[in-house]
């Protein structure tokens, strides 16, 4: 019996053979001769697919999503799925391959490989401090990205980026910088008038408008001249506000403070007088005070106030000659006349033919202008009762006006002696001879003179030269 066996699989046979027919034994044969019967087994053998070229679809045709497929085949163009066909794989733009590149129909009629086309993406782009972006398709390719940035904020770098074939952006990540100085406004100028008897007014001021135009954030405010609610002093005075942002952005603003003092016409001191004021003189509130010299006497205002009309009030006085009045009582009302007016030099002598006396007189009447430069009046007593003589200038004393002289001063008629009274009335000095005007000038130069008389000194020093 004959057994033939097909390409496309084996075939198992069982052979039986009958008990007449006894096979002859050999060892490895694998034959059982004790055994009634036995059994014959083939190996099976495994399939292998008939090869036919000529088959157009012996793969399942490709095709790729979002991609191409380029077949070269042995049989030509019609036969892109045959047996032995090379695929080269693509895709499209803005997707990317993933697999294979090129693949081969095999016998097994699978392809020698697969891919896929998976769409490309750029990162997410990170927010950027004090402003944003926007885009025009997500993160997919050639979305742009256009950014800006918050109000007060430039923006440096790249204004768009693009998402590439290569899964970048395109240019780097800008940023927002703050170049913006701030908004700062500063109060008003403003003017004002100086308080009475000074001359300073005080002036205040609300701090300036300050607005950063980014982060609304001031980090510092320096002010460039005086604190609001000081004194400011006569004139203009400029005020500077500067602001820092936290960028150290800076700007400033200014302002003007006009102090102005309301002020008199210049007061003149009048003739044989003087003036003291209060303040500078001739300001809102000051008062100035008349005074005369020795051996004259105020008549009218004591003083005068400069008003806020700028003019002063009442009227100037004058200074008219001293009127002494011999005709007293006693030798007190005589002295009382001169009290803080003048000082007095009173010369005694025994007779008019002392030697002494004539010089001192020939000597002071040389001195007239420096004797009534310091207010000094003399009173001479000369001679023997009863014809003894008391006079001041052409004025006659009367004879217990001149006793009472002498016994207050303790002057005697025995020989020449001088007594310097002060505008006090207290004895200051005594001559026994005759001085010179020059020494009794220096005495009261040194020791007498009031502030006023030594500031009257200075500006009259060369009067009688």
């Amino acid at each position: 019996m004959a057994i033939q066996l097909t390409r496309r699989g084996a075939l198992s046979l069982l052979l039986f053979l009958t008990p007449a027919v006894m096979p002859t034994w050999h060892a490895g044969s694998g034959y059982y001769p004790d055994e009634s019967y036995n059994e014959v087994y083939a190996e099976e053998v495994p399939q292998t697919p008939i090869l036919d070229y000529q088959v157009p679809r012996w793969c399942y045709t490709l095709n790729i999503q979002d991609g191409e497929a380029t077949c070269y085949s042995p049989r030509g163009g019609n036969y892109h799925s045959s047996l032995g066909t090379r695929c080269e794989l693509s895709c499209d733009r803005g997707f990317r391959l993933i697999g294979r590149r090129s693949v081969q129909c095999l016998p097994s009629r699978r392809w020698s490989g697969t891919a896929y086309c998976r769409q490309m993406r750029c990162h997410a782009l990170p927010f950027i401090t004090s402003g944003t972006y926007t885009c025009t398709n997500g993160v997919l390719l050639d979305s742009r990205c256009d950014y800006s940035c918050s109000s007060g904020y430039h923006l440096e770098g790249d204004r768009s980026r693009i998402c590439m074939e290569d899964g970048r952006w395109s240019g780097g990540e800008p940023v927002c910088v703050d170049i913006d100085p701030p908004k700062i406004r500063c109060p008003h100028s403003r003017e004002k008038m100086a308080e009475p008897e000074k001359l300073t007014a005080r002036v205040s001021w609300d701090p300036p408008l300050v607005k950063d135009s980014a982060d609304g954030a001031i980090t510092r405010l320096i002010l460039r001249g005086p604190e609001p609610g000081s004194h400011f002093p006569e004139g203009e005075h400029v005020i500077r506000y500067t602001a820092y942002d936290r960028a150290y952005n800076r700007a400033s603003c200014k302002f003007i403070v006009k102090v102005q003092v309301r002020r008199c016409p210049t007061l003149k001191p009048p003739q044989h007088g003087y003036l003291t004021c209060t303040s500078v003189g001739d300001n809102y509130g000051a008062t100035c005070e008349y005074h005369c010299d020795g051996g004259y006497e105020r008549q009218g205002t004591p003083s005068r106030v400069c008003q806020s009309s700028r003019q002063w009030s009442g009227s100037p006085p004058i200074c008219a000659p001293m009127k002494i009045n011999v005709n007293v009582n006693s030798a007190a009302g005589l002295l009382d006349q001169f009290y803080e007016k003048r000082r007095l030099l009173i010369i005694s002598a025994p007779d008019p033919s002392n030697r002494y006396y004539k010089m001192q007189i020939s000597m002071l009447q040389q001195s007239t202008c420096g004797l009534d430069l310091r207010h000094v009046t003399i009173i001479e007593l000369v001679g023997q009762p009863p014809q003894e003589v008391g006079r001041i200038r052409e004025q006659q004393l009367s004879a217990n006006i001149i006793e009472e002289l002498r016994q207050f001063q303790h002057l005697t008629r025995s020989y020449f002696n001088m007594v310097l009274i002060d505008k006090q009335g207290i004895d200051r000095e005594r001559y026994m001879e005759p001085v010179t005007p020059e020494e009794i000038f220096t005495f009261i130069d040194d020791y007498l003179l009031s502030n006023e008389e030594l500031i009257q000194r200075r500006e009259q020093r060369d009067v009688c030269d």
